[in-house]
């Protein structure tokens, strides 16, 4: 398989200007997205969210230390947001388990399966490290929030504690999947582009 990520290209620990430079500029499109509202698409009671193709591009172009990277800084940002603009979930993003654990996961299991997924179609590989990515996010964070909050859950949505896995497990298909189907629409082309451009 084609050695195509910086991980493969930089054995060095440190971070090269480059991987810097591509932290910062995707890190800085999570935050746009996030703080104009491009990045959410309503689906009550929380909204899906596309803030994490940032993260699996950087993961599949760049390898598991920038992805990780970038997923850190989009979790920072979730935990920044929960404080600053609270919404009724916002308790649970406060916690670095929910909002920064699963997104940090996001670049390295987006990295992985790109770099050794033995598929030899570069496009099939790339959705399926978009496609697996994102549901990292999603069944992480749901299932922080149903683990460690799920009293809580069930005050802030007004529904039983009984009733908590049921709704958490809806969400988790009905946001999780079309956020998966989006970012390997996304990012299977862009991803292409680039890894061509600078391989």
């Amino acid at each position: 398989m084609e050695k195509e990520t910086a991980l493969q290209t930089q054995p060095s620990q440190k971070f090269t200007v480059r991987q810097l430079t591509i932290i910062g500029l995707l890190a800085g499109i999570t935050i746009v997205l996030g703080m104009t509202g491009w990045g959410f698409v309503p689906i009550p009671p929380i909204s899906a969210t596309i803030l994490h193709i940032p993260t699996i591009l950087g993961g599949v172009v760049e390898g598991p230390k920038v992805g990780m990277s970038v997923g850190f800084l989009f979790g920072a940002y979730s935990m920044v947001q929960a404080y600053m603009a609270p919404n009724i979930l916002s308790f649970a993003f406060m916690n670095p388990i929910i909002s920064v654990l699963p997104r940090m996961l996001i670049g390295l299991v987006a990295a992985l399966v790109y770099m050794y997924v033995p598929i030899k179609v570069k496009a099939i590989r790339i959705g399926l490290a978009a496609f697996l990515g994102t549901a990292t996010n999603t069944i992480l964070v749901m299932t922080g929030i149903y683990t460690i909050y799920g009293v809580e859950f069930a005050k802030a949505t007004h529904i039983s504690q009984e009733a908590v896995f049921n709704v958490v497990m809806g969400i988790v298909w009905s946001h999780g999947i079309p956020e998966a189907l989006l970012a390997v629409a996304v990012v299977t082309p862009v991803a292409i582009a680039v890894i061509k451009k600078f391989k």
